[in-house]
């Protein structure tokens, strides 16, 4: 049966054009009390709250506004310090109290002093991302929707001048990839296609096309590149799949390392003929199994923006969903990679390492030194560590140091588990190379050491296993992982 293309306004469902957030953001060199708005956040330590025996603060700057308060300041306790990214809580709650121009206060001794200037810079993107996600929320889909209040963010007490002012826009480069991430992953099945995904693949390329090209490709072109494995897992659907390949290269200078970031992109998963099925199946969540091709666009977008130099970046997605009907992959068929490796398909809800292994196999085919992959890949992960850790897998000790150094940057938290050869075992086939799966002991292991089959040994290569982060379930919707982390990584790649 010939793929015939399901509207992307199934159920007349057209997402609402919205804007993200548009704050300005300001460093000044005032005084405090020179300072006109609506809300001014001082951000203290312990320390800070120190009073003398007359009941009133030791703090000069604290002493000073309490002074001009006539002593209600006086009365304020607190139990939190907020240095460093725990500033991003203040914004967060001052968010929702619908403030159009807020300042942030830095304090030490005084409001200059006390912190280094790195701390300032790490205390003023803080403030900023909390400014900009915390007040971002996705209402495409509701009928109707908040609108922004807050404006304005005036840091004071945190240094003037350019490199603040870099750092600032640095910040807000990574929170529109973040943004993009998260409207990606919120986005239902029956809007966000293969073919839409593809879209906007396209539209980042337009965007930034003096840093970026695409190249999006058919089934008949996948065909002729012979991927088997990922064919095999687009079969049933009606929407194609779309093999999608963003190149990112400076606009200047020399190129000096080549990197690659895979993400999964299954756009729906149903689990195929192996069905998710009872409590706990998430089936109604699959939307969110394209959560790794998110952040590998988040991280496109962000980095159109800041355009690194000496480093040039591919960006692929094998996109498709996967679905049961009569032309679908069956348990028990055997799929042939790009590579000429053969796979015993034991359980085709184990789809996501069959898509990547044909775009593993694309990817050291552009001549690249390092890969990162994510995927949303399996369950066993999250029982292993919980839902807001995600599972690195690596036989190179080099490329793990530098992707946990670049996520303890951007504040994601990252575990590396072993790649136990012995699991291998269990993904052997009597009939072909292996099977796609090897049970439920080590699930997490064995997967990895599956998408290691389909990477050439000259290249370093590292998989994240993103299942639990990538969606927060108490405020249901996406967190945009890992593309702060894949940002980090490729500007520390950069010349």
């Amino acid at each position: 049966m010939a793929h015939t293309i399901t509207k992307a306004t199934l159920g007349l469902t057209h997402p609402v054009e919205i804007e993200s957030p548009k704050i300005s953001f300001a460093a000044k060199d005032i005084n405090l009390m020179e300072w006109k708005g609506d809300i001014l956040a001082i951000g203290v330590t312990e320390k800070d709250m120190i009073k003398d025996e007359n009941s009133k603060f030791q703090n000069a700057v604290l002493k000073m506004l309490d002074s001009q308060l006539n002593g209600l300041l006086s009365e304020v306790s607190t139990e939190e310090d907020f240095t460093g990214r725990a500033g991003q809580s203040t914004v967060l709650r001052l968010s929702g109290l619908g403030t159009k121009r807020v300042s942030l206060v830095g304090l030490g001794k005084g409001p200059t002093e006390g912190l280094t200037p790195e701390l300032k810079l790490t205390t003023a993107s803080a403030i900023a991302t909390g400014a900009l996600l915390g007040t971002y929320e996705d209402n495409r889909f509701k009928s109707e929707s908040k609108k922004l209040a807050l404006k304005s963010v005036d840091f004071l007490g945190l240094g003037t001048g350019p490199e603040l002012e870099k750092k600032l826009k640095y910040t807000e480069d990574i929170c529109a990839g973040v943004i993009l991430g998260k409207e990606l992953v919120n986005a239902p099945p029956n809007v966000l296609t293969p073919e839409v995904l593809a879209n906007e693949a396209k539209k980042i390329a337009s965007t930034y096309s003096d840093v970026f090209t695409a190249s999006i490709l058919d089934t008949e072109q996948c065909k002729e590149l012979k991927m088997g494995s990922y064919l095999g897992v687009a079969a049933a659907s009606a929407n194609p799949p779309k093999f999608i390949h963003l190149c990112y290269k400076p606009p200047s200078g020399s190129v000096k390392t080549k990197l690659a970031l895979v993400g999964k992109g299954l756009t729906f998963d149903s689990g195929g003929y192996n069905i998710k099925t009872g409590p706990g199946c998430l089936i109604e969540l699959m939307k969110f199994d394209m959560g790794g091709s998110a952040a590998v666009l988040g991280a496109a977008k962000a980095l159109g923006q800041i355009k690194p130099a000496g480093v040039e970046v591919h960006f692929i997605v094998a996109a498709c969903e996967n679905m049961i009907s009569g032309t679908g992959m069956r348990p028990g068929d055997i799929l042939t990679a790009s590579n000429g490796k053969t796979i015993e398909v034991n359980n085709t809800d184990a789809e996501g390492r069959l898509t990547l292994a044909d775009a593993l196999v694309y990817a050291c085919n552009q001549g690249v030194d390092k890969i990162v992959d994510l995927a949303t890949l399996t369950g066993a992960c999250i029982v292993a560590l919980g839902p807001s850790i995600a599972g690195i897998f690596t036989p190179s000790d080099d490329l793990a140091k530098e992707v946990v150094a670049a996520s303890e940057v951007a504040g994601e938290k990252l575990w590396r588990l072993p790649m136990e050869e012995s699991y291998w075992e269990s993904m052997k086939s009597g009939v072909a190379d292996m099977v796609n799966t090897g049970g439920r002991q080590g699930g997490s292991i064995t997967a990895a050491l599956f998408l290691k089959q389909f990477v050439d040994e000259n290249v370093q290569w590292l998989h994240i296993d993103m299942a639990g982060p990538v969606w927060n379930d108490k405020k249901k919707t996406a967190t945009g992982f890992a593309i702060p982390t894949l940002v980090e990584w490729v500007v520390a790649n950069s010349s």
